[in-house]
């Protein structure tokens, strides 16, 4: 080992140790308290903007938008709920950089170099998610959903024998349930999309193969389909795009998982590390036990 991969000089004892996680977990949540502080103050733009899928499906339809509260307290709670969620978003950079520092000390200078760019990517897959999921699912799931209105003749008196005028079954939204199907898909998106990040970094650990992962893959479909069931609502449309996109995404992380294994091999023969004879060797066992099964 070079003495430009050595682990910084951080010897403290272990007390030290938790009284720097003590400190730093209080900074995280007087940054997201902060971030929440902010958001609460703005709780109805922010709200508006969120409704933006739902009112454009209406506007298409010729309808107004507007949702309603069922209950005194649910204006609070639904404010309580986006400041949450976009304390937490404004909060997350200054989280990260804390977790980062905390861990940091401990890492090879290679490790750092290695790790770093999962770091920052993180991030970055999470918004893509959650943008994928705003701009693009939510509206068509919402136009799926109000597709099933029908509408009567309305105002319009009934003579007596006459037969009664069709019902008329519009959509009448409470805000809270909206914000909780909103938020859910943004979240759940938002994970999914973590899936490359994931994989690689363990691909880069040595926890998983792009063969390997290869040969789970009709596993990974049952699994992915299991998932779309349960994250997203009973519509069809809606399970069948996040089956797509997670299924994509899988794709991706064996490409990236193989390739961090090309840049692996690569290294090790250069410093001498890596037989060519004695994994050609490897791999025709491994091609003989194939044949056997």
């Amino acid at each position: 080992m070079s003495k430009t991969d050595e682990i910084e000089d951080t010897s403290a004892p272990l007390i030290e140790h938790l009284a720097e996680l003590r400190t730093r977990l209080i900074h995280c949540v007087v940054a997201f308290l902060v971030g929440m502080i902010i958001c609460f103050t703005v709780a109805t733009p922010l709200f508006n903007f969120l409704t933006n899928p739902l009112c454009e499906v209406l506007t298409e339809r010729g309808q107004d938008c507007g949702l309603i509260f069922i209950s005194p307290q649910e204006g609070f709670f639904v404010a309580i709920k986006v400041s949450l969620l976009g304390g937490f978003i404004l909060a997350f950079p200054y989280i990260g950089m804390q977790m980062w520092r905390f861990v940091a000390p401990g890492l090879y200078k290679s490790e750092k170099n290695a790790f770093l760019p999962f770091m920052l990517a993180s991030p970055f897959m999470f918004l893509l998610g959650a943008s994928f999921a705003f701009y693009v699912v939510t509206p068509l799931a919402y136009d799926f959903f109000l597709g099933f209105q029908q509408f009567g003749a309305e105002g319009e008196a009934v003579a007596e024998g006459a037969t009664p005028a069709p019902l008329s079954v519009v959509f009448q939204g409470s805000a809270q349930e909206y914000l909780n199907l909103t938020i859910k898909f943004i979240v759940a998106f938002g994970l999914c999309f973590q899936l490359p990040v994931l994989l690689t970094l363990m691909g880069k650990a040595g926890l998983v193969s792009a063969e390997g992962l290869g040969a789970v893959r009709k596993y990974a479909v049952v699994g992915i389909l299991v998932l779309a069931a349960i994250v997203t609502p009973p519509d069809v449309i809606t399970q069948i795009i996040l089956f797509v996109v997670v299924y994509g995404l899988y794709e991706i992380s064996i490409f990236l998982v193989a390739r961090v294994e090309r840049k692996r091999e690569e290294q090790l023969r250069a410093d001498g590390y890596y037989d060519d004879e004695e994994a050609e060797a490897d791999e025709d066992l491994m091609q003989e036990f194939e044949d056997k099964k």
